[in-house]
């Protein structure tokens, strides 16, 4: 895989459309997991789908990971740009390969949303959000260029979680399971399409653009997501030992909308 290459492809921004949403994320943390493939194939409904499976020095892994961020301005940018909400988001997503076209993408559980917002998408486009309560206490000190406090604890039924992080001020670098850089940005923090299961059980889909993003290294003091003891994927105490955590206080997302539905 040419990392770089790919990478590069998907920092091109497309044209946008008429309903496409635009939100600053601040205090954006991705929480990266790495389980045997087989778990994660199970939770995925689609056959369309392949886990993708990258070899660590526990074997082969696939990965998956929670991402916390704050939609700090959202707004649809051509029809009300001066209509902004702000809420906290919480994604949980899965890495996978698209049969069709051969490129990664990621699969969505389910997001958790702080705000009543959340019942509209719900309605309109079946997406699976679910309304949840936070209370989050985030400190990035600019000068020092780095969180001097990081918690993250949200209730709903759907998934209730914590995740108290430091953040150790060091650049993102290859980590186990990957041999280059960008191979890893490009999997773990540049998919721009993702699918998940519809509340009708059809399969969406809906794309997002960003620009590169600037993480650093962070480690976790504390994290539990009930949602993936529930899917098996992993015990409590095994979600305190993640494979990496990466932190960027923040960073500019275009969504493409409205979702679209998935041929069969």
């Amino acid at each position: 895989m040419d990392g770089r290459k790919k990478l590069d492809e998907r920092l091109r921004q497309p044209a946008g459309g008429m309903f496409d949403a635009r939100t600053t994320l601040h205090d954006f943390a991705l929480i990266n997991y790495a389980v045997a493939p087989e778990k994660v194939t199970v939770t995925i409904p689609d056959s369309r789908f392949e886990v993708m499976s990258f070899p660590t020095s526990a074997g082969p892994r696939a990965f998956f990971s929670a991402v916390l961020f704050l939609d700090a301005d959202f707004c649809f940018s051509r029809v009300a740009p001066f209509v902004k909400f702000k809420f906290y988001q919480t994604n949980h997503r899965a890495y996978v390969q698209d049969k069709q076209t051969g490129e990664p993408v990621v699969w969505f559980w389910g997001t958790n949303l702080g705000s009543s917002l959340v019942h509209w998408p719900r309605w309109l486009w079946k997406i699976p959000w679910h309304n949840t309560s936070y209370n989050v206490d985030c400190r990035f000190n600019l000068a020092a260029r780095r969180y001097e406090k990081y918690s993250y604890h949200f209730q709903s039924d759907f998934c209730h979680g914590r995740a108290e992080l430091r953040d150790t001020g060091e650049p993102l670098q290859a980590l186990d399971g990957f041999s280059l850089l960008d191979e890893m940005k490009l999997i773990l923090t540049q998919p721009v399409r993702g699918f998940y299961q519809r509340l009708d059980g059809q399969t969406g889909t809906y794309q997002i653009w960003h620009p590169e993003m600037n993480c650093t290294l962070g480690v976790a003091d504390d994290l539990y997501f009930s949602l993936y003891e529930r899917l098996g994927l992993l015990d409590a105490e095994q979600q305190r030992r993640p494979h990496s955590v990466f932190l960027c206080p923040q960073i500019l997302f275009n969504v493409q909308l409205p979702p679209q539905l998935v041929g069969t």
